[in-house]
């Protein structure tokens, strides 16, 4: 099995995708790696929007640049500028439909170009084939694998992995050391 280690942190100069219901919660985990201004986008007519103070057990709200885009396209140009500029180290964006071949590849040529990391949050489905990685995450629900309640247990599947094989964790968030960790096997 791949540690986890050798995949997160994502890779930098390249997009990644994650999907499944757990994917917020995988993109600010992301955010908990990073030391710098982070981009994260949405569609303004979104009604669920972010709150980015509800991210402070990952990232300082301060370190958070929101945008909200009128349409699917200027959502793409704002993400590509965004990576482009290396003005930030991290961009997440929720796209919130399919990617043609494109539209990815301009993404991860922009993050080449800026040396930034991209993290598109998809509908499960709507990827491209020009990502680096692709995540399916969840939340685990069932009980006894710890006996602090303050963790949120997550499976995370890497589905799609462009330079290395495809597997799968159970991973929680530690704040108090802004880590990933990852549960054994037998909940220990």
């Amino acid at each position: 099995m791949t540690k986890l280690e050798q995949v997160f942190p994502l890779q930098a100069q390249r997009v990644h995708e994650v999907c499944g219901a757990g994917a917020f919660s995988f993109a600010a985990m992301a955010c908990g790696q990073v030391d710098a201004t982070i981009l994260w986008l949405q569609s303004g007519w979104q009604t669920e929007q972010l709150n980015p103070t509800g991210l402070t057990q990952f990232v300082s709200p301060k370190k958070l640049v929101m945008v909200h885009a009128d349409t699917h396209k200027d959502l793409l140009a704002c993400s590509e500028d965004g990576l482009r500029s290396g003005a930030v180290s991290l961009v997440i964006c929720e796209v919130t439909q399919k990617l043609d071949l494109t539209a990815g590849r301009r993404l991860q040529l922009a993050a080449e170009e800026g040396g930034s990391t991209g993290i598109l949050i998809i509908p499960e489905g709507a990827g491209s084939n020009a990502t680096q990685t692709r995540w399916h995450c969840s939340p685990i629900f069932e009980g006894g694998h710890t006996s602090n309640k303050n963790l949120t247990l997550q499976d995370w599947q890497l589905i799609k992995n462009k330079s290395g094989t495809l597997t799968n964790w159970k991973v929680y968030w530690d704040a108090k050391t802004h880590r990933v960790i990852v549960v054994s096997e037998d909940g220990k």
